[in-house]
């Protein structure tokens, strides 16, 4: 209870010595019951066992913990339980299987299926449930069997199977039925030999059914093969009208492509034509500095440079007119 929990707590916090003397714990002989005394007041217990293992820690500066112990089982106490609760009868078997689920039973009373703080509450069935059981089925000899099977298979020279449908069984089976009942025993008297021939003639009579269904079935057979072919014929004709939708495609392609490389073509070629203008500037003006220099050495070196614009210009030239047959080319195409 919350008041006589309170009353612990604050004696076990202010540490007083006197504390065996307030509180008292007392077990009865079967363990799992007893009394709590808590300042001379009795309180009917119940020993349980916690879903799992709780370490205690203990501090003295709140910073550094030290484990004191490992807890799985706690005592509730309450005030209206029996202190001295009834001791069940020991009945005696022979048979082990009985006294085990026995005490299975008698244990499950004491599990305790919660945890010591609210979250963990109903945790032994949330988080500790039953794993299921996986059933294994043992079969020694079908796995035996199946490896002499593999092992023949793989020493064999050469294998052959054969797929047999189930419908032709039953029309040789059918047939082999018909073949045996035609043969006549010699010695039968007249009545079984007439009734045995109106049989015959029953069964051919089934048997003429028979072919006849089947030579329909082949003649649908041929009407199909020809729908067949007609649909080939169409599936053809389809196919070609896409062949020439693919080569229109792929023309188109090409001529997109075209039109992009002579765009290129072109770009390429106003760029050239931007620098040539700036060689051929740059060229006029180192020509008109020679002409106002007259240092000599000062002169050989700005011709030196002069030069390297006419080698520059002729470059760009040459590049131009091979830029302009490409395109030349390309356009009459």
């Amino acid at each position: 209870p919350q008041e006589y929990a309170s009353t612990v707590r604050r004696a076990v916090q202010s540490g007083n010595v006197n504390l065996k003397d307030r509180l008292t714990i007392e077990l009865h002989a079967d363990g799992r019951h007893g009394i709590v005394r808590v300042d001379r007041v009795p309180l009917a217990a119940k020993l349980v066992d916690l879903p799992c293992i709780v370490e205690s820690l203990k501090t003295i500066d709140k910073k550094t913990f030290y484990k004191t112990a490992d807890i799985c089982q706690m005592l509730v106490c309450t005030v209206d339980g029996d202190l001295y609760p009834p001791l069940e009868e020991q009945t005696v078997s022979t048979d082990p299987k009985a006294n085990k689920k026995k005490d299975k039973d008698r244990e499950k009373k004491f599990i305790w299926n919660h945890g010591i703080t609210l979250p963990l509450k109903n945790v032994r069935k949330r988080r500790f449930r039953k794993t299921a059981k996986k059933k294994y089925i043992e079969s020694p000899d079908v796995e035996k069997e199946v490896k002499r099977l593999l092992s023949t298979d793989a020493e064999a020279v050469s294998v052959r199977w054969e797929v047999i449908a189930e419908d032709e069984t039953k029309e040789v089976d059918n047939h082999g039925s018909l073949t045996s009942l035609d043969i006549s025993s010699p010695g039968m008297s007249g009545h079984k030999q007439g009734h045995g021939s109106s049989e015959h003639d029953e069964l051919r009579e089934i048997f003429n059914d028979i072919s006849s269904s089947s030579e329909d079935e082949d003649e649908r057979d041929h009407h199909d093969d020809e729908d067949l072919n007609i649909m080939d014929t169409e599936e053809d004709l389809e196919r070609q009208l896409q062949d020439k939708l693919n080569e229109s495609d792929g023309q188109q392609q090409e001529n997109e492509g075209s039109n992009q490389i002579v765009m290129g073509i072109q770009k390429q070629i106003d760029n050239l034509k931007s620098k040539l203008q700036e060689t051929q500037d740059r060229r006029k003006r180192q020509e008109d500095l020679i002409m106002k220099v007259e240092n000599l050495a000062l002169k050989t070196r700005l011709q030196a440079m002069l030069d390297e614009f006419k080698q520059q210009e002729e470059r760009e030239k040459q590049q131009m007119t091979s830029l302009q047959e490409q395109l030349e080319s390309l356009m009459e195409k």
